[in-house]
């Protein structure tokens, strides 16, 4: 894919408009209106904060949960606002492959971000990536089709994006490079908050309210994330993602705790030294990085002040503790069939502890037992080319997970 020129302004789909990529990512565009404008938005439920967005940028399309479509598109005719509403059924793959559109922001959470990552690579687009899931259940088919078409994958969580900009230029172009010699890169560090429970017990973790679960010490995000981020899921969801984005096996990444969450993530190379990627904890970083690529934009974020840190901090996981990181290490290990089902089964049990219906620890339980069940035995190794059998596979640990959850809620 050929970068456009500095003078065109990029066209971008903005899929999970509603969400905190979303706004991070809205804040970039208000901050350079001759260089990026907003073709479309998605959303799922949240109707007013979507309308807001349609009405301060207008964009041609605007793409909603199927059940508020009705409801949404009498909003938008109310206000007389050019832009068309669509479901989500048919509108997520059409606004992120429309031949109009230069970049794509990819920040649907879970599972149902997949089929229009998938369409904005196969239709060879600039793809900003926050949808992890895309690469734990499909890495091996969206960077193998990312190669045929030509589409850039530019990650925009944070860790990954860090270890990106630590990168050498030629492996950043090309990851099947990351294991020359000559470059010299031994290991990928991604560093982890250790979220609310770092310093809690098991018991404290166990008994842990929803309330308590869904409060970060340094980041504003959705409820899911926010549990993944506190069960340390979400740092093994990034571990798979790193495999898959940077061509490297499970034994070449490590995970850090750095509490105070100012080193985003390093790369260490042969001769000893370690580069890392440091700023203020804030998504408009990485999301401004892959926006202006291989250039570099004012992103409104505070700059980071040397003389305020008192101590940097790195402290190793206790895996037993957070079952959820050795279990992602195992599925990523196993294969891919493994790890769709760590995904869906985590999904699951993420709904399930937010419902109330399970404890906080369940989580991990509830992953490890679908992973052993012999009902998915054949597929956990099994390698996955196409669409509709990653999807069938994450439909049916979904409903293994749900009996499970059933079972652990009577």
């Amino acid at each position: 894919m050929t970068m456009l020129s500095s003078s065109t302004p990029q066209s971008i789909s903005l899929l999970g408009a509603t969400g905190s990529i979303g706004a991070s990512t809205l804040d970039l565009i208000r901050l350079h209106l001759d260089k990026y404008r907003l073709f479309a938005v998605s959303g799922f439920s949240n109707l007013q904060k979507l309308l807001d967005i349609c009405q301060e940028f207008t964009p041609e399309f605007a793409v909603i949960g199927d059940e508020y479509f009705d409801e949404f598109y009498h909003k938008i005719n109310a206000l007389n606002l050019p832009t068309q509403v669509l479901k989500t059924s048919e509108g997520l793959d059409f606004v992120a492959s429309h031949q109009t559109v230069d970049t794509v922001v990819c920040a649907i959470v879970g599972g149902a971000g997949l089929s229009s990552t998938l369409s904005a690579v196969q239709s060879g687009k600039k793809v900003l990536l926050a949808n992890k899931e895309a690469l734990v259940m499909a890495g091996d088919l969206v960077i193998k089709t990312a190669k045929e078409t030509g589409a850039v994958i530019l990650p925009i969580d944070s860790e990954h994006n860090a270890i990106f900009q630590c990168l050498p230029q030629a492996v950043q172009g090309d990851n099947a490079l990351i294991n020359n010699k000559n470059f010299g890169i031994r290991k990928l560090w991604l560093t982890a908050s250790g979220g609310a429970f770092l310093h809690k017990s098991y018991d404290e973790m166990r008994t842990a309210s929803v309330a308590q679960a869904v409060n970060h010490p340094n980041w504003s995000m959705g409820a899911k994330i926010t549990v993944d981020s506190n069960t340390m899921m979400n740092k093994g969801l990034e571990l798979i993602e790193a495999c898959h984005l940077f061509g490297v096996g499970v034994e070449q990444v490590a995970v850090a705790i750095h509490p105070q969450s100012v080193v985003h993530s390093l790369v260490e190379y042969v001769d000893g030294s370690f580069l890392a990627q440091c700023g203020t904890p804030d998504m408009k970083t990485p999301i401004g990085y892959a926006l202006a690529y291989p250039n570099r934009v004012e992103s409104g974020v505070k700059p980071l002040n040397l003389f305020e840190m008192a101590k940097l901090e790195f402290i190793k996981p206790d895996e037993q503790k957070f079952a959820c990181l050795a279990l992602a290490k195992k599925a990523m290990a196993l294969g891919n069939g493994a790890c769709i089902i760590l995904n869906g089964a985590n999904e699951v049990a993420v709904d399930a502890f937010l419902k109330g219906k399970i404890k906080l620890t369940d989580i991990a339980s509830i992953v490890e037992n679908c992973l052993n069940v012999d009902e998915v035995a054949n597929e956990l190794a099994k390698s996955f080319d196409n669409l509709a059998d990653i999807l069938e596979l994450d439909k049916r640990v979904r409903k293994i997970a749900k009996i499970i959850v059933e079972k652990l809620d009577n």
